[in-house]
């Protein structure tokens, strides 16, 4: 039993608030590393630069979160069997299944507190509840579902002003894999920290987080993937908390942090996660099954049991309450590994009503016997609090000016749209350069392609099956540029969860997202138009020119800006890589089928006209086909060549020019062999392309493009709330 208690003899033989004095004093904070750097700049220090400087002998800011009465439930549905009974000879009875719901309660009446400079650990078995704790406490579920109250420093927390002041760690490791450990803070600090704050600071800052984290060793090799050997999980690990903890929050929230991890590897999260409550932090977390190591680190616990508190209090307490309830902790046993063993015991026995009593007498007795020490001790209220922590250089995106409310004191955002949309594009280009392999088989593809219809389609000729197969030519090249354009399905899908994890605590705002996705998108559209128009436009003989090659140009790009457009809009309706592509190849075919190039607009039924107006390869389509055939001087069927798509094309000329002679006689007017019977304009006329002008269809085309960015937009705004019902 000693041992357990005194598992840290230095820690446990001091009061909590001096042994947070004594650890500040030999392990410095995020803000006392950067005190003695300077602005390499030379540049005069802002007050908001002073504000990063701490004075290691005023350590406690009494930040104290407060939930009470949490309850969370959700309903299920289920089929529940009834016997069906016949009236007959012989009794039949049928099971007949029912569809019913039931009420599931995930969160049943939890309270506690946590308090700056200590970790709070939420202990449990799968599906007891930890993460949905975590969840609630961090706002991750939606008001009108929870019940209770989440209060800091008596008062109620606002989801406005917890987005500024606080974190949020995922258990998955959400990180671009191309980027270095480096780079990928820095990124961070680009996001989170003010746009006042000048260059050098930002880099001194994040590699005072780099030496806090323990990644020195690791700071320039990338991420890494599957394909691609980069650092260690325990590494991955934290640079993911490093990324949210780069503005140095209030609160931070961790779900399961040391989730398929080492047992060292824990150890040192763990430990960077002490060393970060002990800068003036609340740090909660979850935790699956810790090593007696690590809970010796830790302050206070929440053991939860189908979603009933068992036991919440210092890990310390853990003998005499269990020894109290009736089942001491036998020496050299891990506790938690004992009280954990003992709820599952007690959950396949008879459930856990017994502890869960036993731990509200308990809870209640030691709560009068520290009734005296709460009164006497002093609380700031919010604003002073959150106003001493950045004075101290906590929450550096905040504010100094004076605020008349907690949620005034801190901006919404560090930065303005602008600086966010050229971090974002910066971060999007570094990620991608690196893995030029994706590129180049889009490039491929696109040569490819436009190889083989350039040698298919080989310098045509201005004959009636030279225009038959220039329409070919046209229908396809057009259809062909959005179908290259279904690899940009993937990007947003596996960026989904770095985005909803980065946005939920305001890094930056969704329109910078949209803006900076569109924006970094257009070089490779630019060079990829440009490379498919030069191979096709002169090797299929094409009329009209360098300034019908511009527009021609012009409408393949135009055609690559719709359909990366489009594709982008359905990655962030469909979850799915596999989905996405079934989709997008079903649509694009029905766009193509209602192009007009394989019946008129006149000749489609009126009930699926509709469809034609929305195909987005009919403007493109249009359009080329003007530029192609607006010279109304330009003759494409000549005397003779009339009968050449008829069963008289097989006929000698000498009988075709007999039958010229008639038709001249008949009509009586003169048809030789030289005579221009159909141009251009003709064949514009006979495709039924008489609505728009080829500019009109450029214009159509770039505006599908604006719409499904837009529509993109609202996708990213009300489909990444990222909060349980």
């Amino acid at each position: 039993m000693s041992r357990i208690v005194n598992a840290s003899p230095v820690r446990d033989s001091v009061p909590f608030y001096d042994r947070r004095q004594i650890v500040e004093m030999s392990s410095p904070t995020f803000s006392q590393l950067l005190k003695n750097v300077g602005d390499v700049t030379g540049d005069d220090e802002s007050p908001l630069h002073q504000a990063l400087t701490m004075d290691p002998h005023h350590s406690n800011i009494p930040f104290v979160l407060a939930f009470n009465n949490l309850t969370y439930s959700v309903k299920v549905r289920r089929k529940v069997s009834f016997p069906a009974i016949s009236r007959s000879r012989s009794l039949h009875i049928a099971a007949e299944e029912i569809p019913s719901t039931r009420t599931k309660v995930l969160l049943n009446d939890i309270c506690g507190e946590a308090r700056d400079g200590e970790l709070l650990a939420v202990f449990g078995a799968s599906g007891s509840g930890k993460s949905t704790l975590i969840d609630a406490l961090a706002n991750r579920i939606a008001k009108d579902s929870l019940k209770g109250t989440v209060t800091l420093n008596g008062e109620p927390l606002h989801s406005k002003l917890l987005k500024v002041i606080s974190a949020y760690v995922m258990q998955d490791d959400l990180l671009y894999p191309m980027l270095t450990v480096e780079e990928t803070l820095m990124f961070a600090a680009e996001f989170r920290l003010p746009r006042s704050l000048s260059k050098s600071k930002k880099k001194s800052r994040v590699q005072a987080l780099i030496d806090q984290l323990g990644l020195r060793n690791a700071a320039k090799t990338i991420i890494g993937d599957e394909g691609h050997r980069g650092v260690s999980g325990g590494e991955r690990r934290r640079v993911s908390i490093g990324i949210d903890i780069i503005h140095d929050p209030i609160i931070l929230f961790l779900d399961e942090p040391t989730s398929g991890l080492d047992s060292t590897s824990a150890f040192m999260v763990i430990k960077v996660l002490q060393r970060i409550a002990q800068s003036g932090s609340i740090v909660i977390m979850s935790i699956h099954q810790p090593s007696y190591r690590i809970l010796g680190l830790l302050d206070r616990l929440i053991f939860l049991s189908r979603g009933q508190t068992v036991y919440s209090g210092s890990p310390m307490n853990l003998p005499q309450y269990f020894a109290d309830f009736g089942n001491p902790i036998p020496e050299n046993e891990n506790p938690t590994e004992f009280a954990l063993d003992l709820i599952r015991e007690l959950e396949g026995s008879g459930g856990t009503k017994s502890l869960v009593d036993f731990n509200k007498t308990w809870q209640h007795t030691k709560r009068i016997n520290s009734t005296n020490q709460a009164r006497n001790r002093n609380r700031l209220s919010l604003k002073e609090a959150i106003s001493a922590s950045i004075s101290r250089g906590k929450l550096v995106p905040g504010s100094t000016h004076v605020a008349t409310s907690p949620t005034s004191m801190v901006p919404t955002f560090a930065n303005p749209i602008w600086t966010e949309i050229a971090v974002l594009s910066k971060r999007s280009f570094s990620n991608s350069w690196r893995m030029p392999e994706i590129f180049a088989v889009r490039f491929g593809a696109v040569m490819v392609t436009g190889f083989i219809l350039a040698t298919m389609f080989w310098r045509l000729d201005s004959s009636p099956k030279g225009v038959k197969e220039r329409l070919a030519f046209f229908a396809f090249a057009m259809s062909t540029t959005y179908y290259t354009c279904a690899d940009a399905l993937p990007v947003f899908i596996q960026e989904r969860y770095i985005f909803m994890r980065e946005t939920a605590y305001n890094a930056y705002r969704r329109s910078s997202y949209c803006l900076s996705h569109a924006l970094t998108s257009i070089p490779a559209l630019i060079f990829l138009a440009l490379s498919f128009a030069a191979v096709t436009f002169w090797a299929v003989g094409l009329d009209g020119g360098f300034s019908s090659f511009l527009f021609y140009f012009g409408v393949i790009l135009a055609s690559f800006w719709a359909g990366n457009s489009f594709v982008t809009f359905l990655s962030g309706v469909v979850p799915h890589v596999m989905l996405g592509y079934t989709i997008v190849v079903a649509i694009l075919a029905y766009f193509l089928l209602f192009s007009g190039f394989f019946m008129n607009r006149d000749r489609i039924p009126s009930y699926w006209v509709w469809f034609h107006y929305i195909s987005l390869v009919k403007y493109p389509y249009e359009a080329v086909l003007q530029n192609e055939f607006e010279d109304p001087t330009k003759c494409f069927v000549r005397g003779i060549q009339m009968f050449d798509n008829s069963p008289l094309g097989a006929v000698p000329n000498s009988l075709k020019e007999k039958l010229l002679s008639s038709i001249s006689s008949t009509l009586n007017m003169r048809i030789t062999s030289s005579t221009c019977v159909t141009t251009g304009s003709d064949i514009l006329v006979q495709q039924g392309v008489t609505q728009l002008s080829k500019w009109n269809c450029l214009w159509v085309t770039i505006a599908w493009g604006l719409l499904f960015r837009i529509l993109f937009y609202f996708c990213l705004l009300l489909g990444s709330k990222n909060k349980r019902r």
